[in-house]
């Protein structure tokens, strides 16, 4: 398999929005007591390349981290220094892959027709986002992987527990989750019981669609 190895094996990649300095290791713990070893911090957020050093760092062993909505090779290249161990973006952008593969890091562009996942694929990703998941369905997965089946792909945007076993069996490799895993006002209430339990509910949800 390829560099997403680790994030595929349990399938579920938790894309944290908001990420703040003192709140991110109690939620890096919920999820690995969840079951879960990793997370996407999304760089928009101020601050961000600070909390992905702060996770590497303090969790370096038994937790990977990633960059999302990286949407220019530049912005790669400060997350990867960051310590980001994998790249992710919304959209198609040929620069950002150019140069996670130079770092030696596994990138995940996002795209939405077959034409994007195929060229996406063609450029070198490790595995290719399809987003908005919810929105195209799990039916749309299972149709692309007809022609495409050579293909490994990540579905996000919308993923909860109640659907997650539909785009797994759809032939997913991976799902991106986000409010539903890791909303902004369960993480402000340290409501991390919640999350450990949402976590569990969705690595068991993949688990049982992969029998």
């Amino acid at each position: 398999m390829n560099g997403f190895a680790g994030l595929t094996k349990v399938g579920v990649i938790p894309v944290v929005r908001g990420s703040q300095p003192e709140t991110i290791i109690h939620l890096a713990k919920a999820l690995q007591a969840g079951g879960i070893n990793s997370m996407e911090i999304t760089i928009e957020t101020p601050g961000a390349l600070e909390v992905i050093k702060k996770v590497t760092s303090e969790m370096a062993e038994n937790f990977i981290v990633g960059a999302g909505t990286v949407l220019d090779g530049e912005t790669a290249r400060l997350a990867i220094l960051s310590g980001a161990q994998f790249i992710v973006s919304p959209s198609l952008h040929p620069d950002v892959i150019t140069v996670a593969k130079r770092y030696g890091k596994p990138v995940a562009p996002g795209a939405m027709t077959p034409t994007e996942i195929v060229r996406a694929y063609e450029l070198g990703a490790d595995l290719v986002k399809v987003f908005p998941a919810s929105t195209l369905g799990a039916k749309y997965i299972k149709d692309i992987r007809g022609p495409l089946g050579h293909i490994p792909i990540m579905a996000t945007g919308g993923i909860n527990v109640n659907n997650a076993a539909e785009f797994i069996k759809a032939g997913c490799l991976a799902l991106g989750v986000g409010g539903s895993l890791v909303s902004q006002q369960v993480i402000a209430e340290g409501n991390w019981s919640y999350i450990t339990e949402q976590a569990s509910q969705l690595v068991e949800a993949v688990c049982s669609a992969r029998l």
